[in-house]
């Protein structure tokens, strides 16, 4: 705990005022750079009750990094070093690709904000690869989720054989695979979110065997109409679905109260309800029978404990670590235990959708 205190008060005092000085995503990278390069410490010790344990895998604790932050895979250590119980790596493509032009990353600090609208710009799954390859043989007790993505340039008519080669050449390496069918930023990818594209989708990805290396979960938009997601849902439950993410970033302005000029997705502080309530239907409509990875406008306990009485197993956040700095991690955990305390629960299990 002292290592991460001393992180995050080198952060508050000099780095934040330092990098919101700078364009988004260069300071984006300078942060990534410093998380790269932190020395092994030893990760604090989670308090069992906040351990979970999801598809035959034990997660020290449910909080985890959001997809986006860490595209490429360069800074695993780190991750575990302020905390998390796992973090979700990409969007992942399968060759490089440099994305969408810049400018291309905004803050709007007032709403403790951002907006992007990146287009999956990735170093691809080769160069992925052996940085995962390395950490797993250092061991580490992190858990690594891989989120996966087309390549921009594409074919509509192949894009499920991109997932499919991603499948195939990381599958192994992750503890759980994320399929990303709802960023805004590509053109055409939400239309991947409905029933028939699912299914062709996991046609191309399990191949005649059925199988998957790893548990397999699918990132949904918080625009979605409900119509939209309990079709969804339904086609998630026939699937076999291991999991869903809920939720990525969000094209919505005037209904989340945000008022900016910048094309992209959204996320931070004006998701949490829209998130919360995304949690709860997906939760409702599949009767808990698919975990549920809660994202969107983390950055308390109690936004956390909401998310989890919503229906969401595992919490990420990612937009809190830039506006709240390395330690919104350990406060979350030592506020989550106080809550399952205040309201007699146990375990983060057993909290799991209790205002279902």
């Amino acid at each position: 705990m002292r290592a991460v205190s001393a992180i995050d008060s080198v952060y508050q005092n000099f780095l934040k005022r330092y990098l919101f000085g700078l364009d988004a995503e260069y300071a984006h990278r300078l942060t990534l750079r410093m998380f790269s390069l932190l020395p092994p410490f030893t990760p604090p010790r989670d308090r069992p009750e906040l351990g979970i344990k999801l598809w035959g895998t034990e997660f020290a604790n449910p909080i985890g990094l959001a997809a986006g932050m860490d595209k490429d895979a360069v800074a695993i250590r780190g991750w575990e070093t302020i905390g998390f119980g796992f973090a979700e790596l990409g969007t992942i493509t399968p060759l490089p690709q440099e994305g969408n032009d810049v400018p291309r990353l905004w803050r709007i600090p007032e709403r403790r904000a951002l907006i992007n609208r990146l287009g999956f710009p990735s170093e691809g799954m080769e160069a992925v690869a052996p940085r995962i390859e390395r950490m797993r043989k250092a061991g580490m007790a992190i858990r690594l989720g891989l989120n996966f993505g087309p390549n921009s340039n594409t074919a509509p008519e192949a894009i499920a054989a991109d997932y499919a080669t991603l499948m195939e050449g990381l599958g192994p390496l992750a503890d759980f695979i994320v399929i990303n069918v709802s960023s805004p930023n590509t053109p055409g990818l939400r239309s991947w979110q409905s029933p028939e594209k699912m299914s062709e989708l996991f046609a191309a990805m399990l191949g005649n065997a059925g199988e998957s290396p790893r548990p397999v979960l699918i990132k949904l938009s918080p625009d979605l109409e409900r119509n939209e997601l309990f079709r969804i849902c339904e086609s998630a439950l026939e699937l076999g679905v291991d999991g869903i993410v809920s939720c990525n970033t969000s094209v919505a302005r005037e209904a989340l109260g945000v008022s900016s000029p910048h094309p992209g997705g959204l996320s931070g502080r004006p998701l949490t309800i829209r998130a919360r309530e995304l949690i709860r239907d997906i939760h409702t409509h599949t009767r808990g029978k698919i975990p549920i990875i809660g994202v969107g406008g983390v950055s308390t306990a109690e936004d956390a404990w909401l998310h989890i009485r919503a229906g969401a197993s595992l919490v990420e956040l990612y937009t809190a670590l830039i506006y709240e700095g390395p330690a919104v991690v350990e406060r979350i955990k030592a506020g989550l235990a106080d809550l399952l305390r205040r309201d007699g629960f146990r375990s983060i299990g057993d909290a799991v959708g209790i205002d279902r």
